[in-house]
């Protein structure tokens, strides 16, 4: 019986996205085409608990590691396994065949002083969002990730959009930002919509049809910038993950240098072309940032830096070090690239940037 739900389940989302793509687009379908897709979105979100309740032990426990933890994906014998024994110290089994990879496969890469923990999944298949090719659990690693890595033959390269869609199917927002939007529960009194900017893409009906799915009928809603109903849709569920995900097209040896394009870069994991461009641009795609310290008197230890992210203060360097060092803090004192000159004193707010020198005081 259960196995018939489920069938029922899935024709039910197929023939709601037949649907969507098969309405017209306009003001008097707004509100049904809004519906539409929340009720797919619940469908969806019912479908992946069904699958985190079934049998154990069918999972991948991952331990995160280092600095920060980069996910590696793609489809079957696309070289993932090449290019992460390329940036690490792993030995992961390469050969010519699908599925070499049945486990997740961790390495380090040591870069500018960080240490970045690099996964190798299992390839991909489509329709893993809904579980095929043991998906739901291929991708439920991707929620401890800092950053995906989507790789591709370059002769293939549209096989990273398909792979970009079963993210989103499966809940993460790849390359965005959460929307700005507030939306507060009430008792009585309806729905009071507001925005700060002109809604050119959602309709006063859309907005409420999806509020009305998800029965939300009393709340203060206020939209900050101009969202469609997918990302209103987004801002209702709780299961959304924004990461920053980066595509490599592999094999530019037997193909050439395609076109580079948005967030895109292209290497040869077999003969090393490309790797030292790419570790960079994983660096910059992590928001890392190297700081030095200082005792007083002594010159600062430039070996090991302490690994932070941009838009880290002074109050992050403490919290790091000891939790409690913050309350004793008296000031600090900052060299290179944020101090206005050598030594500048400054307090628990400062913002650092990467290769900063800092010598903390204590009351």
């Amino acid at each position: 019986m259960k196995a018939k739900d489920e069938k029922t389940e899935t024709d039910e989302i197929t023939a709601i996205e037949e649907e969507i793509r098969k309405t017209p687009y306009h003001k008097a379908t707004q509100g049904h085409i809004g519906r539409l897709k929340a009720k797919l979105a619940r469908l969806r979100f019912d479908q992946e608990k069904k699958a985190k309740g079934g049998p154990k032990g069918l999972g991948y426990a991952i331990k995160k590691s280092g600095d920060a933890t980069v996910l590696l994906v793609g489809f079957p014998s696309v070289g993932k396994s090449t290019l992460l024994n390329r940036l690490t110290n792993a030995e992961s089994k390469v050969a010519e065949y699908d599925f070499t990879t049945i486990d997740v496969i961790p390495g380090m890469l040591d870069y500018k002083g960080a240490k970045i923990q690099i996964l190798d999944i299992p390839g991909l298949v489509e329709g893993a969002a809904s579980g095929k090719g043991r998906g739901k659990e291929i991708l439920s690693v991707v929620r401890n990730a800092d950053l995906v890595l989507i790789m591709a033959d370059v002769k293939k390269p549209g096989r990273a959009e398909i792979i970009r869609k079963e993210f989103c199917n499966a809940g993460f927002r790849l390359n965005q930002k959460r929307p700005d939007v507030k939306i507060e529960k009430t008792n009585t009194g309806g729905l009071n919509i507001g925005s700060t900017v002109k809604l050119k893409r959602i309709g006063q009906d859309e907005i409420k049809s999806i509020l009305h799915e998800f029965k939300i009928l009393n709340a203060d809603i206020l939209i900050r910038e101009n969202i469609t109903a997918d990302q209103l849709i987004d801002c209702i569920m709780k299961n959304r993950v924004y990461v920053p995900a980066l595509v490599i097209l592999n094999k530019i040896d037997l193909d050439g240098k395609p076109a580079p394009g948005e967030n895109t870069v292209a290497i040869s994991a077999k003969n090393g072309t490309g790797i030292e461009e790419l570790k960079g641009i994983i660096w910059r795609k992590l928001n890392l940032i190297r700081i030095y310290m200082k005792r007083a008197g002594k010159e600062p230890d430039l070996r090991e830096p302490f690994i932070f992210r941009k838009g880290s203060t002074i109050r992050s360097v403490c919290n790091y070090i000891h939790g409690e060092l913050a309350k004793d803090f008296s000031f600090a004192r900052i060299w290179g690239p944020t101090a206005r000159f050598p030594g500048q004193k400054v307090g628990l707010n400062r913002v650092l940037r990467d290769r900063d020198i800092v010598e903390l005081h204590k009351d």
